[in-house]
């Protein structure tokens, strides 16, 4: 189930969006501070934080700094009783999706939360897919890996060959390897497991 960390000093702020959140169906767990969060074992999930700014010890800006570092991709909502327009600048050039200011509409807070949620879906979605191809690429041997460079440029099988200067014969063996490999039945196919996974014609790929 979906996640809602809630990371605030304030003990009645933590409890009072426990309690909203639980009340709409979301799992929730609450910290007292950055470093709480920081000390529990990453979450291998969907999920979004509720953080606050001003807390004692490290601030939510620098845990959200101290998140970007660690290349962690959990969406984060500010909200803050103690906003300003150079704060929320910095935050949301930073990633943050949201910044609400205390006391916030139960609706809004409610409808910021389930949006991060579904953000968070969709990357993992895209990253998970992302992985899976590229796991097929690795099974490629080093030619297999130059003959598909060449067919998502859209270079027929003559002009690979000259290209790598093997024969055609040879070319289409490698072909049929990629294409299995790949799990695809067309180059237009491979061209799109190539833009998921974040590469295009004429990028470097071979080992």
């Amino acid at each position: 189930m979906p996640t809602v960390f809630v990371i605030d000093d304030d003990d009645s702020v933590r409890k009072s969006l426990s309690r909203l959140l639980r009340s709409e169906g979301l799992e929730s767990e609450s910290h007292k501070s950055a470093a709480s969060y920081l000390a529990r074992e990453a979450h291998d999930g969907t999920a979004c934080i509720l953080l606050d700014i001003n807390m004692p010890g490290m601030s939510g800006i620098e845990l959200q700094a101290r998140l970007a570092e660690q290349g962690h991709d959990v969406p984060i909502i500010f909200l803050t009783g103690h906003g300003n327009v150079s704060t929320s600048v910095t935050a949301m050039k930073r990633g943050a999706l949201d910044f609400l200011i205390k006391p916030v509409d139960e609706a809004d807070l409610l409808r910021a939360v389930r949006h991060a949620l579904d953000h968070h879906r969709h990357v993992r979605e895209v990253s998970n897919k992302r992985d899976a191809i590229l796991a097929r690429m690795d099974s490629l041997t080093p030619r297999e890996r130059e003959v598909m460079q060449q067919l998502i440029t859209g270079a027929l099988n003559k002009l690979i060959a000259d290209e790598l200067r093997i024969a055609i014969k040879t070319v289409k063996v490698h072909r049929a390897h990629v294409m299995k490999k790949m799990g695809v039945r067309s180059v237009a196919e491979l061209l799109h497991l190539c833009y998921l996974a974040g590469i295009e014609p004429g990028d470097e790929f071979t080992s």
